[in-house]
């Protein structure tokens, strides 16, 4: 951060001239301030820090600093608000069958019950994971992406093709070209 600051040589009057403030009364200097960002903050929140802005003039406080919040994208969640929101990937047998996986979460990891019979894009939600700000929680939404292994194999062939004949109806029913 760039702060303003009374100038050292001639204590803020400004005249005359020194050659630390050129005549402003203030020195432009680089100083580390350290600011606590609050759990939540949202992208384009504007922060306040109070006496850290250019100094008054004459005699008069210094100004208030204030700071743009910018939240760099997360590489697995998805933020909507206070929601959040996941790909989960599942296998087949846990689409199929059913199970316990563990979803990752802001505050750690958590089961979640993957009911049998899942269809890939099917959302699962997890009240109260998503982001806290105060005493308001978003929830953790988790759209499921059903994988099918990446090898070869003639039994696992097989069987979906005597997968296919347990459709109930065609898969494709009621796309219209």
């Amino acid at each position: 951060l760039r702060i303003a600051t009374v100038c050292p040589q001639c204590g803020g009057r400004g005249h005359p001239p020194c050659p630390t403030c050129h005549g402003e009364g203030h020195d432009s200097a680089t100083h580390p301030v350290t600011v606590r960002i609050p759990p939540g903050a949202d992208h384009g929140a504007r922060l306040r820090v109070p006496g850290l802005g250019r100094p008054g003039q004459g005699k008069a406080p210094p100004g208030d600093l204030f700071i743009e919040v910018r939240v760099r994208p997360h590489r697995s969640f998805r933020r909507e608000g206070l929601d959040l929101r996941l790909t989960l990937p599942v296998s087949l047998d846990e689409a199929y069958n059913g199970a316990s996986v563990d979803v990752p979460t802001p505050t750690g990891a958590v089961a979640l019950k993957v009911p049998p019979r899942s269809q890939s894009g099917h959302t699962l939600r997890l009240r109260g994971r998503g982001v806290r700000r105060g005493a308001k929680v978003g929830d953790l939404y988790c759209e499921l992406d059903v994988r099918l292994p990446d090898r070869e194999d003639a039994q696992l062939a097989a069987a979906a093709r005597a997968a296919a004949q347990l459709y109930e109806r065609p898969l494709r029913e009621g796309i219209v070209l």
